[in-house]
């Protein structure tokens, strides 16, 4: 007879959300020979290029700091692209796209903007984003992999299919919604330590400091490592999405806060 885990008791306190009703895969909007998906506006549907030259004529770099929320990012789209219009559009994505980021700072920003849209609007009837290092960390630490801390950080770094495996397997051992408050009680932990994470739920389940300090750093520091997206159904809940493709820079770059 097996006997339950210390961890069995605790995660049925927290209710699982039912599962939506039509599957996530079914809800993707990128189509199979695309890398991201198109983003809807206007009735129509913008590549990420396209997004990122009509964010880059709306000067959108410029609200890089504070970080904007996406909505923000939207707006700001849809306004320049009225302005635009879709002839417009054409010419714009033309002459952005011969721009060189290294030269020009700020079309980097506007690139990193849209791929943040096209991520989230991955799917439809839903909104999404990338894991954060807390999220990442938090589901990397229930995992089955590198149970020891002490492993060479460089050994991990060779293999980041099998930590991104093991991103996904501990995401799925609990609702999202506990993965996003241990998340965010390790980011309070070890990012602002002047107001470490005291959460009851996230002492019990991450017990090891050692572990979650190995876990924490690793997802901070090595941006080479895939992680899944975070998604929040319109109908409500969360789950746990698809890994997308790396940024434009070629990187899964994770924020210490939700970024929605």
């Amino acid at each position: 007879m097996t006997t339950p885990g210390p961890l069995d008791a605790l995660y049925a306190r927290v209710t699982a959300p039912a599962a939506p009703a039509v599957p996530l895969a079914r809800r993707e909007r990128r189509r199979a020979s695309q890398d991201l998906p198109n983003l809807p506006a206007a009735g129509l549907e913008w590549s990420p290029g396209e997004v990122a030259a009509v964010l880059f004529e709306a000067a959108a770099d410029e609200m890089a700091v504070p970080v904007p929320t996406t909505d923000t990012l939207y707006a700001a789209f849809l306004a320049s692209l009225a302005e635009l219009g879709t002839g417009g559009v054409a010419e714009v994505a033309d002459t952005f796209s011969g721009l060189d980021q290294a030269e020009f700072p700020e079309v980097g920003a506007c690139r990193r903007f849209a791929y943040r849209l096209a991520l989230s609007f991955w799917y439809a009837g839903a909104r999404s984003r990338p894991m954060t290092v807390g999220e990442a960390a938090a589901a990397l630490y229930l995992s089955d992999t590198y149970r020891h801390h002490q492993v060479d950080a460089v050994t991990v770094r060779r293999a980041p299919l099998l930590v991104s495996r093991a991103i996904r397997q501990g995401a799925t051992l609990v609702p999202v919604e506990t993965l996003i408050r241990l998340g965010s009680a390790m980011a309070r932990e070890f990012a602002a330590p002047v107001t470490a994470g005291r959460d009851w739920l996230y002492r019990q389940a991450l017990p090891d400091w050692h572990r979650r300090r190995f876990c924490f750093d690793l997802m901070r520091a090595d941006t080479c490592q895939p992680s899944p997206l975070i998604v929040r159904l319109d109908g409500g809940g969360y789950a746990v999405g698809a890994t997308p493709p790396a940024g434009p820079d070629g990187t899964w770059r994770r924020a210490l806060r939700e970024q929605w």
